[in-house]
């Protein structure tokens, strides 16, 4: 099989199975109108992306590929606290330094320790690197920090609030290390594979792929809650 494009009839059958899940929602009076203005974001967030992308690798310049990252981290530190509404302004600091020295060091060793980026900005492989590694650690984030305001509401204290709130936020990532090869095959390896890529190439690159977003994942996690001990603490943090 060849990669080649979709056509946008067949395409519109991919919503199918989306489509019935909002539908049942909506049946079930439950939170349909947000899954389906998710849905809508997705489709015009990814349009725009691939024009965004074209223009960026064609254009080749370190400065567009480091603000990209830097619009990558922002973003990403932001939505990692929508769970915390009450505490998100507080929190941000945190988050954005968590996310980006933990991902900003995984996407640095992984690009010019393990794939040798030959120039370093390299744009096709940087930015979808980069936004493994901080949609992973912003995930961590989110679960963590939910975790967290739970435990303290219910009067734990910090050091096991802080236990159970990494633990939760660890589950997601070791379950992927757990599936991986046996459940699923992911993104890039299949990718790669319905390229005609190797599969024991593939398979390299994907244990890349593992090791640097439970990496970053887990360091963000670590880092947010040691960074975010002051906020929680707060007085006006807790009202």
């Amino acid at each position: 099989m060849n990669i080649h494009n979709i056509p946008l009839a067949n395409l519109a059958l991919g919503f199918i199975p989306a489509m019935v899940v909002i539908a049942i929602l909506f049946l079930w009076s439950m939170q349909a109108g947000r899954a389906l203005y998710g849905m809508l974001r997705m489709l015009v967030q990814l349009l725009l992306i691939g024009h965004l992308l074209t223009f960026i690798f064609e254009a080749d310049n370190a400065w567009i590929v480091l603000t990209v990252l830097l619009v990558m981290v922002l973003a990403s530190s932001w939505i990692a606290l929508g769970s915390t509404q009450a505490r998100r302004r507080h929190l941000f600091t945190s988050s954005l330094l968590a996310i980006g020295i933990a991902g900003g060091a995984t996407l640095a060793l992984v690009s010019a320790g393990v794939l040798r980026l030959e120039p370093w900005h390299e744009a096709r492989f940087l930015i979808p690197l980069a936004g493994m590694i901080f949609a992973n650690a912003m995930n961590g984030i989110s679960v963590t920090v939910e975790r967290l305001g739970a435990e303290l509401e219910h009067g734990a204290d910090w050091l096991d609030a802080r236990g159970a709130a990494l633990g939760a936020g660890m589950i997601p990532m070791v379950n992927s290390l757990f599936a991986v090869g046996l459940v699923s095959l992911p993104g890039m390896m299949t990718g790669q594979i319905l390229s005609g890529v190797s599969p024991l190439i593939a398979v390299r690159y994907q244990i890349m792929v593992m090791c640097m977003i439970f990496g970053a994942g887990g360091l963000a996690a670590m880092l947010f809650l040691v960074l975010s001990r002051r906020v929680f603490e707060a007085p006006l943090a807790r009202s």
